[in-house]
């Protein structure tokens, strides 16, 4: 009879496991449908039709969407699209106007006349007056700048359909009224690089869990372009092709109100304008009830959906180089937008137990973009007007009327001008010398000087007046120590430029400078009979260096100066000995002409040994250089973004083989290969290694067995970089290598700081804090790691760490021991000055044959901190040879 029970058995078990499945997420829930109601143009399609799926339900692949809107622009005449650059991975990057046919049928037409608006030389206010009413406001989005963020790409697609194709006669109003310019995605690479990696990922059963793989992804994930660096902190540097295409065809529609679009932590609720504090007090004092209108519009679209969100907290936009404040110093109501959704995949739990559905972000995304047209379009004349006058040069608020910069050889003054052309400022150059009243950025010390024929003016004077100030003024108004990046960014600070800022305009006529100068490569007596010499202070003789070791050059580098006569070399420069270099005499001149004019630098032929002044060029002060093999770390626990921007220092700049090594596979002995397809890659066979940032979790790589092999590595003649927090770890008291100490901080033992306030605290904390500034440092240039630097620069602090100096520790760059000189321009507190003051940022730690280089401070800090940017080239490609 057994046979007979097991049906019902069977069944039993199967109905057990039914119950036990849990039921799938709905993803695409009605309550997140985009404006079911309206009826759209059938012969435009959906991106549900185009795709195949319902926005929500997959992440789409960029190639499907740059297909998608290239058929929305050619099924609607109410939409044009164009590219405007190319990524460093070659995908294409796209601008949408989306505006009435007719408007489109004289696009070009209200283009010109809204850039009239911006200049207030070439439109008087009377017929301004006239124009405004005439004009639809012009309203730009940019979407998806940070890969990882993809939710607003998929809400860009949305939009575009929605104003594309809706037969109402309130979109035809609304689109009569407007030009809306869309970014659909402006990190493109970052994008791919999240959504492939997230449907390599993705479970078949919807995976919500947090703790799920899908919602880790690995580093350095996709937030970032392809080098790894933020672009929403490059608008006004341009250092990427992304930012640099992106704000000149923003430049072609100079948008009245524009807003950027992000999202944050999954457990987060939505963000609206306005913001917090601090503020950029230079913008108009109307920019915050505009702001506030909109953030109004919002909140009222998510009352009605039932969407949580909050507003003027959290998010300040003091620094100029977001997406979000690069608008606003160029005259627009620049805006932000927060969605909580990174790393959320299609669906994830928040700590309170909802499941928050990629559908819904999309949806969030969508809603405050309609929203922000509608509210712009019913207060169109208001925001027009805003811009109008946000350009006007006599309503500035600064008392500065011209800005200075000093006509010498500075690596970095072609690039300050480069950026200043590239965002429309109006650069004038002296013809000649002339007299006034004037602040150095130095000590801000105001005094009667005499610059020369050939300076550069930048005068206040002109519709860029917000965007000078925003970036040329030594300090900005900070009215909180707590903010969201970083306290100051005065491009002269930055480059290391000397400057000045006047509050008279100079009497001097200028010419007008139209193209940013750039160094010419030069070959001097090609025909030497000796050597040839390249002087280390050029902006590119690194690069002139990595390419004379691609031609199989044995190259020396000086450590004290020498001159013959017409020229000096400083420490660091190059020497090419023909008598070392034989099996290429043939072809030297020719070499090094190409090398001249490639790396735009000038090489000198010499045709004696015997120098007229310093050292000969055989000296045994003239060292061999051999090229480094470099090992990167990457992987946790180092910083993406450090070691992003070395990578790009190397591979774009330098153009010098440096290998990016994860951390997993580095040991420092040949080990059997086991563990890994490829093997493991042995720390012997590599000369140079950089580690960037690491924080306290190096400690957890860096074992005691670890730390033996690496003095050992060391020890035989090896050179480590450690930058920031990396370089604090290699100190006496969190490794065992070597015996330098770090400056302790005094503990707060006071009876104010014991009882602080729980709402006061994150303010207390933040004042304990140096939160990105500007400090006066001392360089020792006589020593390889600031060959062709000044002997005083600015460095960029964040934090408070420094080391102790003793004299065993070799000093290259400490802080000014002057307390009231050292903070150029930012916030840091008396006693954290107080802690720093003489002490060490930069220094090398002889170990036997090798070298630590500690870099406490990030020289390179987002390509645009340039001024000791040359340490890092120093450490990897002089140190060694040293």
């Amino acid at each position: 009879m057994r046979p007979m029970l097991r049906f019902p058995v069977l069944l039993l078990f199967i109905l057990r496991c039914i119950h036990s499945v849990p039921a799938q997420i709905n993803l695409v829930e009605p309550h997140f449908a985009f404006e079911s109601g309206l009826e759209y143009d059938a012969a435009i399609p959906s991106p549900e039709t185009f795709l195949g799926y319902q926005l929500g339900e997959d992440f789409t692949l960029y190639a499907h969407v740059e297909a998608y809107l290239k058929k929305l622009a050619e099924s609607s005449n109410r939409v044009s699209i164009d590219t405007y650059g190319e990524t460093y991975e070659g995908r294409k990057l796209y601008r949408l106007a989306i505006t009435s046919a007719d408007n489109q049928g004289r696009l070009e037409e209200l283009r010109q006349q809204n850039l009239r608006l911006s200049d207030p030389a070439a439109l008087g206010r009377e017929e301004a007056e006239q124009l405004i009413p005439e004009l639809p406001v012009f309203i730009s989005f940019s979407y998806n700048i940070h890969g990882n963020e993809a939710s607003s790409t998929e809400a860009a697609m949305q939009v575009a359909y929605r104003l594309a194709a809706a037969t109402d006669e309130a979109t035809e109003e609304l689109l009569g009224k407007s030009m809306v310019i869309l970014y659909p995605c402006i990190n493109p690479d970052g994008r791919d690089r999240y959504v492939y990696w997230y449907k390599g990922m993705r479970r078949s059963v919807i995976g919500k869990e947090p703790r799920d793989l899908e919602h880790y992804a690995p580093w350095p994930n996709g937030r970032t372009n392809h080098y790894w660096f933020d672009v929403n902190r490059d608008w006004v540097w341009g250092v990427h092709p992304e930012s640099r295409g992106l704000t000149r065809e923003y430049q072609r529609w100079m948008p009245h109100l524009h807003t950027d679009y992000h999202e944050m932590g999954y457990n987060n609720n939505y963000f609206t304008m306005p913001g917090t504090t601090p503020r950029n007090k230079l913008l108009p004092d109307a920019y915050e009830p505009l702001t506030d209108t909109i953030g109004r519009a919002n909140a009222s679209a998510f009352d009605q959906n039932k969407i949580s969100y909050f507003t003027r907290e959290g998010y300040d936009f003091f620094y100029p180089g977001y997406g979000s404040s690069y608008p606003s110093v160029m005259g627009a109501v620049g805006m932000l937008t927060e969605q909580g959704g990174i790393a959320g995949g299609v669906a994830i739990e928040t700590d309170d137990k909802y499941v928050l559905t990629f559908r819904q972000r999309i949806f969030d995304h969508y809603i405050t973009s309609m929203a922000t047209i509608r509210k712009a379009v019913e207060r169109k004349e208001q925001f027009i007007r805003y811009s109008y006058e946000a350009h006007q040069p006599e309503r500035s608020k600064s008392s500065t009327k011209a800005y200075i910069l000093k006509n010498n050889d500075n690596l970095y003054l072609p690039e300050v001008l480069r950026i200043l052309l590239h965002h429309g400022v109006r650069v004038g150059q002296a013809e000649e010398g002339f007299t006034v009243s004037a602040s150095d950025y130095r000590q801000g010390k105001a005094e009667v000087r005499t610059f020369e024929k050939g300076d550069y003016i930048i005068s206040a004077n002109q519709p860029r007046h917000l965007l000078i100030h925003s970036i040329l003024a030594r300090n900005l108004a900070i009215e909180d120590s707590v903010m969201y990046d970083m306290a100051t960014w005065a491009a002269p600070l930055a480059y290391n430029l000397e400057a000045y800022a006047t509050e008279q305009a100079p009497r001097v006529k200028t010419t007008s400078v139209e193209v940013a100068g750039k160094a010419e490569g030069a070959l001097v007596n090609g025909g030497a009979q000796y050597a040839y010499a390249i002087e280390w202070k050029q902006r590119y003789a690194p690069k002139a260096l990595a390419k004379l070791w691609e031609k199989g050059y044995r190259v020396r580098s000086v450590r004290k100066k020498f001159t013959n006569g017409d020229h000096v070399f400083g420490p660091g420069s190059l020497v090419v000995l023909l008598g070392r270099n034989r099996e290429k005499l043939a072809s030297i001149a020719e070499d090094m002409r190409t090398i001249a004019q490639s790396c735009s630098v000038t090489i000198i032929g010499l045709d004696s040994g015997r120098s007229r002044e310093g050292v000969d060029l055989a000296s045994r002060d003239s060292r061999p250089l051999d090229q480094p093999k470099v090992a990167l770390m990457v992987e946790e626990p180092f910083s993406s973004y450090t070691t992003g921007q070395i990578y790009f220092l190397f591979d774009q700049e330098t153009e010098l083989p440096v290998e990016r090594v994860r951390t997993s596979i580095l040991q420092q002995t040949a080990l059997p290969k086991f563990g890994s397809r490829y093997g493991y890659a042995d720390l012997n066979d590599y000369d140079v290694l950089i580690l960037a940032d690491g924080g306290k979790h190096l400690e957890k790589l860096f074992t005691p067995e670890y730390q033996k092999m690496l003095k050992e590595w060391l020890e035989a003649g090896g050179t480590l970089i450690a930058t920031e927090s990396a370089a604090e770890f290699f100190t006496k008291e969190k490794s065992k290598i070597v015996e330098v100490e770090l400056v302790e901080a005094p503990k707060d033992t006071t009876k104010a700081g014991a009882f602080v306030r729980y709402e006061d605290r994150e303010d207390y904390q933040g004042k304990q804090n140096i939160p990105g500034s500007a400090l006066l440092a001392h360089i020792d240039n006589s020593n390889p790691l600031a060959f062709g630097l000044e002997s005083q620069l600015y460095t960029i602090k964040f934090g408070k760490s420094a080391l102790k100096a003793n004299p065993k520790l070799e000093t290259v760059g400490s802080y000014s021991s002057d307390t009231k000189q050292l903070l150029t321009a930012g916030y840091a507190s008396e006693a954290n000055l107080k802690l720093l003051s003489g002490n060490v940022f930069a220094a090398v730690q002889p170990v036997e044959k090798g070298r630590i280089v500690y870099l406490l401070d990030n020289t390179q800090f987002r390509m645009f901190w340039r001024g000791p940017s040359r340490m890092m080239q120093n450490a990897v490609m002089l140190m060694p040879g040293m």
